[in-house]
């Protein structure tokens, strides 16, 4: 039996879109999995997750992060945590679009829900011993005022003052809790990791999430449809592959001396360009109208800190690829 099989893993949010291909990857490395869903009698979600090489080692629990303490029995025992289940909220519970709230709404809506979410679960863990703890967040709390030519993780902040007064309440959340959560961290003395990612590509674990970008409008393009855009926005995408980006997790885990912030990135290309990909990988595909004014430049990073978690990372043009070869195989049937 090798070290990792030894210990266990508790990933909260399982089954979303990132936390199932972290319990896939981890699975795959001999770890033993509690997984945290709302519902672990989803038959939508649960059977998949199940069926993963090395399913027998997952563990489901049911938890809201909403309820203090709902998270105690999945990180008891657990070596490290990983928080997936921090998604976007674009609205509130009744239905108001948070570009349509005040500051007052949109940090009761939707703020601070998450930011409460996230510290209720990193309690959970330090209740029971748990100091080792990744949460995947966004590089939308990396766009500081005045903007810079290359982006790093340390010195660049988004300002969530000025996130919320552009009605940019969901992006403000990720800028709000990663502030929030190293300030717990500290407190408690955690070894904090902080992963942000932003456009996801590659396999996907369970079948609703085809149902979501970027896999919703490549499905399109491939069937003839038209895709993301009826005209190609003057501006960039960010992206990477899940499998690379779990393993990026998995690392920041891993390696004793990772803390901090980390891009979960491969890179950056103007969306001219995905779409000119896009095109020779599918020569019949649907085009979007061409943009008229001079391309603005893709985003630029400095990697340094990402590379010294040693994961390599798929290119744009294999990430593109591979994503398309995916969904033509017809995965689900």
């Amino acid at each position: 039996m090798n070290e990792q099989d030894k210990k266990t893993l508790c990933v909260a949010g399982t089954s979303g879109l990132v936390g199932s291909n972290i319990t896939r990857a981890a699975l795959l490395r001999g770890y033993q999995i509690n997984g945290t869903m709302r519902d672990c009698s989803d038959h939508a979600k649960a059977p998949f997750l199940k069926a993963l090489d090395g399913g027998d080692r997952l563990n489901l629990f049911a938890a809201d992060m909403s309820i203090d303490g709902d998270f105690d029995e999945a990180t008891r025992g657990a070596d490290g945590l990983f928080i997936a289940t921090l998604i976007p909220v674009y609205k509130g519970p009744t239905g108001t679009l948070a570009k349509e709230m005040d500051d007052e709404q949109g940090y009761r809506e939707i703020i601070m829900p998450t930011v409460n979410g996230c510290l209720n679960i990193m309690r959970s863990a330090v209740r029971n011993g748990v100091n080792k703890i990744v949460i995947c967040s966004s590089t939308s709390s990396t766009n500081p005022i005045p903007p810079v030519s290359v982006k790093n993780e340390v010195d660049h902040w988004s300002d969530e003052n000025a996130q919320c007064r552009a009605k940019k309440y969901t992006s403000a959340t990720k800028t709000v809790m990663e502030k929030a959560a190293f300030r717990f961290a500290k407190e408690h003395d955690i070894r904090l990791s902080v992963i942000m990612p932003t456009g996801m590509f590659g396999p996907v674990i369970i079948p609703e999430h085809m149902e979501r970008n970027p896999h919703v409008w490549l499905s399109r393009l491939i069937t003839g449809g038209a895709g993301r855009h009826e005209k190609v926005p003057n501006d960039s995408i960010s992206l990477s592959h899940l499998y690379d980006l779990a393993d990026l997790f998995l690392a920041a885990y891993e390696k004793a001396d990772a803390r901090g912030r980390y891009f979960g990135v491969y890179g950056s290309w103007h969306w001219q360009d995905i779409y000119s990909e896009l095109k020779r990988i599918l020569p019949d595909m649907q085009m979007p109208l061409p943009i008229t004014d001079s391309a603005e430049r893709p985003t630029q990073f400095d990697f340094t800190r990402r590379n010294s978690l040693e994961v390599p990372f798929r290119d744009i043009q294999t990430c593109l690829r591979e994503t398309v070869e995916w969904i033509q195989s017809k995965p689900f049937g």
